[in-house]
């Protein structure tokens, strides 16, 4: 059986400190809660700092962008081989509310996966459980090459 230290691929070997994370998740404060790849579902969290207020003190729309497409392609992400990463080649992002600093929750999922092109789903909310945003988008699977 497979666990997170002996899978491998770029979201786990990042999740097995083999790889440092990508400087946007730091950035961003990303944390696994938890990932099922076979489901193709994640839930991420994000610290969402003061710097990325707007001028009346929310956070700033591409910050939550940016959170739901660090939740939405490593849904997908979770479950491909090591040799193989899926750009997002599009994002739709919907906002329902306005989101304050502190805690956000990311939950996405797979509603999709072809042989290369998938779609995906999720949702950000706040940390009373209400959705702050929402998102689809399409992902295209590749073939890293090293």
């Amino acid at each position: 059986m497979e666990t997170e230290t002996t899978r491998r691929g770029l979201f786990w070997d990042v999740q097995a400190g083999r790889v440092p994370p990508p400087p946007a998740a730091t950035l961003l404060g990303w944390e696994l809660v938890q990932v099922d790849p076979e489901r193709g579902t994640i839930e991420v969290a994000f610290h969402a700092g003061d710097q990325f207020t707007n001028p009346v003190g929310v956070i700033q729309g591409g910050f939550l962008a940016a959170m739901l497409d660090d939740t939405l392609g490593p849904a997908l992400v979770a479950s491909l081989p090591e040799n193989q990463f899926a750009p997002t080649l599009d994002l739709h992002v919907q906002f329902l509310r306005p989101a304050r600093p502190g805690r956000l929750v990311g939950r996405g999922r797979v509603v999709q996966r072809g042989k290369e092109v998938c779609f995906l789903a999720g949702e950000l909310v706040d940390p009373e459980g209400k959705p702050v945003a929402v998102a689809t988008a399409t992902a295209r699977i590749q073939t890293v090459r090293q």
